[in-house]
Protein backbone atom coordinates (compact mmCIF):
# COMPACT_ATOMS: atom_id res chain seq x y z
CA UNK A 1 0.00 0.00 0.00
CA UNK A 2 2.87 2.38 0.67
CA UNK A 3 4.12 1.96 -2.91
CA UNK A 4 0.75 3.06 -4.27
CA UNK A 5 0.58 5.97 -1.82
CA UNK A 6 4.10 7.05 -2.78
CA UNK A 7 3.26 6.86 -6.48
CA UNK A 8 0.05 8.87 -6.01
CA UNK A 9 1.91 11.43 -3.93
CA UNK A 10 4.55 11.80 -6.65
CA UNK A 11 1.87 12.16 -9.32
CA UNK A 12 0.15 14.87 -7.29
CA UNK A 13 3.43 16.76 -6.81
CA UNK A 14 4.05 16.63 -10.56
CA UNK A 15 0.52 17.90 -11.18
CA UNK A 16 1.10 20.82 -8.79
CA UNK A 17 4.33 21.69 -10.63
CA UNK A 18 2.60 21.56 -14.03
CA UNK A 19 -0.20 23.76 -12.64
CA UNK A 20 2.34 26.31 -11.41
CA UNK A 21 4.02 26.29 -14.83
CA UNK A 22 0.65 27.02 -16.43
CA UNK A 23 -0.02 29.88 -14.00
CA UNK A 24 3.45 31.35 -14.60
CA UNK A 25 2.95 31.27 -18.37
CA UNK A 26 -0.46 32.95 -18.01
CA UNK A 27 1.18 35.80 -16.09
CA UNK A 28 4.03 36.29 -18.55
CA UNK A 29 2.06 35.96 -21.75
CA UNK A 30 -1.72 35.55 -21.81
CA UNK A 31 -1.69 33.57 -25.08
CA UNK A 32 1.62 31.69 -25.35
CA UNK A 33 2.08 29.35 -28.28
CA UNK A 34 4.98 27.21 -27.12
CA UNK A 35 4.83 23.47 -26.55
CA UNK A 36 5.45 23.64 -22.78
CA UNK A 37 2.36 25.76 -22.22
CA UNK A 38 0.26 23.57 -24.52
CA UNK A 39 1.34 20.48 -22.57
CA UNK A 40 0.57 22.15 -19.23
CA UNK A 41 -2.81 23.28 -20.56
CA UNK A 42 -3.74 19.80 -21.81
CA UNK A 43 -2.74 18.15 -18.53
CA UNK A 44 -4.40 20.61 -16.16
CA UNK A 45 -7.52 21.71 -18.04
CA UNK A 46 -9.57 18.54 -17.34
CA UNK A 47 -9.15 19.18 -13.61
CA UNK A 48 -9.36 22.97 -13.61
CA UNK A 49 -12.40 23.32 -15.89
CA UNK A 50 -14.98 21.75 -13.51
CA UNK A 51 -13.62 23.81 -10.60
CA UNK A 52 -13.75 26.96 -12.73
CA UNK A 53 -17.41 26.29 -13.61
CA UNK A 54 -18.39 26.12 -9.93
CA UNK A 55 -16.13 28.87 -8.64
CA UNK A 56 -16.93 32.41 -9.80
CA UNK A 57 -14.02 34.70 -10.66
CA UNK A 58 -13.01 37.06 -7.87
CA UNK A 59 -12.11 40.54 -9.14
CA UNK A 60 -11.56 39.03 -12.58
CA UNK A 61 -9.06 36.45 -11.31
CA UNK A 62 -9.42 32.73 -11.89
CA UNK A 63 -8.89 31.02 -8.53
CA UNK A 64 -9.28 27.44 -9.79
CA UNK A 65 -5.50 26.74 -9.83
CA UNK A 66 -5.30 27.85 -6.20
CA UNK A 67 -8.20 25.62 -5.16
CA UNK A 68 -6.81 22.61 -7.02
CA UNK A 69 -3.30 23.16 -5.63
CA UNK A 70 -4.58 23.36 -2.05
CA UNK A 71 -6.65 20.21 -2.61
CA UNK A 72 -3.53 18.46 -3.93
CA UNK A 73 -1.58 19.52 -0.84
CA UNK A 74 -4.29 18.07 1.40
CA UNK A 75 -4.28 14.80 -0.55
CA UNK A 76 -0.48 14.59 -0.41
CA UNK A 77 -0.61 15.14 3.33
CA UNK A 78 -3.31 12.48 3.75
CA UNK A 79 -1.28 10.03 1.66
CA UNK A 80 1.75 10.57 3.89
CA UNK A 81 -0.21 9.09 6.81
CA UNK A 82 -1.08 5.95 4.83
CA UNK A 83 2.49 4.76 4.58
Amino acid sequence: MTVIASFLSLALWLFVIVTLVRVAFSWVSPYPNNSIYRFAFQVTEPVLAPVRRRLPPVSGMDLSPLVVTVACYFLINALSYVG
